[in-house]
């Protein structure tokens, strides 16, 4: 089965340690792992390159089976928006995705109110992405959520 490792993980300086990282623990459980920063076919070579990221990342997500997504808050209180629309598409695809979350705190906590309604549910996040993907939280969530998608595909 292949899994794209979708998420905010392609801005760390770090990024290919993490790849490298969520590959092998893809890879010990028999999945391959697909990291967006992957070589992916070549797609509209003379446009800018903010397409060409866009273009190589929509090909790598159709090229899978299904999704783990990191919704670890990223430059604010909820997940990274490309993230969450990278969740969306693969919905859209009919394939299962799963997120994991290192931030242990229900939405709520996180959310400034500003006088606006809160969606107070105990979600890791907004309830269209946990409504769309069944999410693990804490220090072990990616190892978890990987796990749910190896049994399922067994």
């Amino acid at each position: 089965m292949r899994v794209y490792l979708a998420g905010p993980d392609v801005f760390f300086a770090d990024a290919s340690a993490r790849a490298a990282r969520m590959k092998a623990e893809c890879a010990r459980l028999g999945l391959e792992g697909v990291f967006p920063l992957d070589p992916a076919p070549g797609p509209l070579p003379d446009a800018p390159e903010w397409q060409r990221i866009f273009a190589a990342n929509e090909a790598h997500i159709r090229s899978c089976d299904a999704m783990v997504a990191n919704i670890t808050p990223f430059r604010g209180p909820s997940a990274d928006v490309g993230t969450a629309w990278e969740m969306g598409f693969m919905r859209a695809l009919g394939r299962p995705v799963v997120a994991w979350s290192e931030d242990p705190r229900d939405y709520a906590a996180r959310v400034a109110p500003d006088g606006l309604l809160v969606e107070a549910f105990g979600l890791a996040d907004n309830l269209m992405l946990q409504g769309g993907a069944r999410v693990f939280r804490g220090p072990h969530a990616f190892a978890a959520a990987l796990q749910s998608l190896s049994i399922s595909s067994e």
